[in-house]
């Protein structure tokens, strides 16, 4: 029992982990309905009364004429356009709300991409056809672009960091690694969501510092449910330079998270536990195959044997290329 335990080490992992993320969707369905839905059903009561009131208060109106302009206006609403008097000036088509619907609908991360961000949505057939269009292609491209950018920036605020404590001062290259890792995520923390969350408090008239912090990380999580949406208040002073400046900000923090993530992912203790729940590749089978199948040529096997020792530099967090005088030393020696 013992041996076939090890033998399927990985299947039991797996199965483990399905299982607990199942657990953690029922614990959060759990916790959110218990919370949400008091205030829901308060909610509910107070507008039923409210409706009544105001029939009471308006005899000659009926209730499903009523209704029938309540839905007329939830409808706009939906659509992000209002009929109260204070909200007429704000248009959600001009230039820099466009520029900031771009800005949500393309841009994605590994698992999941801003798309639907507020109340700014295609009103048109045609606008709304776009719409797929461009996000098929622009989720791919902005893929690209992010991981480009996350690829040159960990080298310079990542990997140099480390080796140069680790060559300078002798330090453990998974120490280091460690320490850099949670120091970056402190900084990132510290400058896309607590700063800006206080700066949102200021300029936000409705928004707490709770409310601006849940839409720094609601946002730069990439979860965009779009209950919190800046630059929608009743006379926003520099509209359009405030939605510029929120654009650029958001897209800066997600490319902030992408390196902290990516740090995070190449510590070596790390990657030792994602290996619990990988597929394990047989070797002896693999063997197998090359053998019969003899179709190889010789350039394919030193492919092969380059990408296996690339396989084994990415067990180590950081490596670093040997010098050619250490290796003449060693020869010496």
């Amino acid at each position: 029992c013992v041996r076939l335990g090890e033998q399927h080490r990985s299947a039991w992992c797996f199965a483990l982990l399905v299982l607990g993320y199942l657990l953690y969707l029922v614990f959060g369905a759990v916790v959110f309905s218990s919370v949400e839905l008091p205030y829901e059903d308060l909610l509910r009561q107070e507008l039923g009364k409210l409706k009544q009131r105001f029939l009471e208060e308006q005899p000659c109106l009926s209730e499903q004429q009523l209704e029938q302009f309540l839905l007329r206006v939830l409808e706009a609403s939906n659509y992000g356009v209002s009929v109260l008097s204070n909200a007429s000036g704000n248009w959600n088509w001009d230039f820099t709300s466009s520029l900031f619907f771009t800005s949500t609908s393309s841009p994605a991360s590994q698992s999941s991409s801003w798309s639907s961000y507020g109340h700014t949505v295609p009103l048109s057939d045609g606008g709304k056809a776009f719409c797929i269009i461009y996000s098929v292609i622009g989720i791919p491209f902005t893929l690209l672009f992010l991981t480009a950018v996350v690829q040159r920036i960990i080298v310079y605020v990542t990997r140099r960091p480390v080796l140069y404590f680790h060559i300078r001062w002798g330090f453990s290259k998974q120490v280091v690694a460690i320490i850099h890792a949670v120091v970056l995520g402190f900084i990132t923390v510290s400058c896309f969501f607590f700063i800006p969350a206080a700066i949102f408090s200021v300029l936000e008239d409705d928004w707490n510092f709770l409310e601006s912090f849940y839409f720094c990380f609601i946002s730069l999580s990439t979860i965009g449910l779009g209950d919190y949406v800046p630059g929608e208040g009743y006379n926003q002073k520099f509209r359009e330079l405030y939605k510029i400046g929120i654009t650029c900000y958001l897209l800066l923090g997600l490319i902030a998270m992408l390196v902290v993530l990516e740090t995070f992912c190449e510590l070596h203790e790390l990657k030792k536990f994602r290996k619990l729940f990988y597929v394990k590749k047989d070797k002896e089978e693999d063997q197998v195959h090359i053998m019969e199948h003899d179709q190889l040529s010789f350039s394919s096997i030193s492919d092969q044997a380059t990408s296996m020792k690339e396989d084994q530099k990415a067990d180590e967090p950081f490596v670093t290329s040997q010098s050619p005088t250490s290796n003449d030393s060693s020869i010496n020696n």
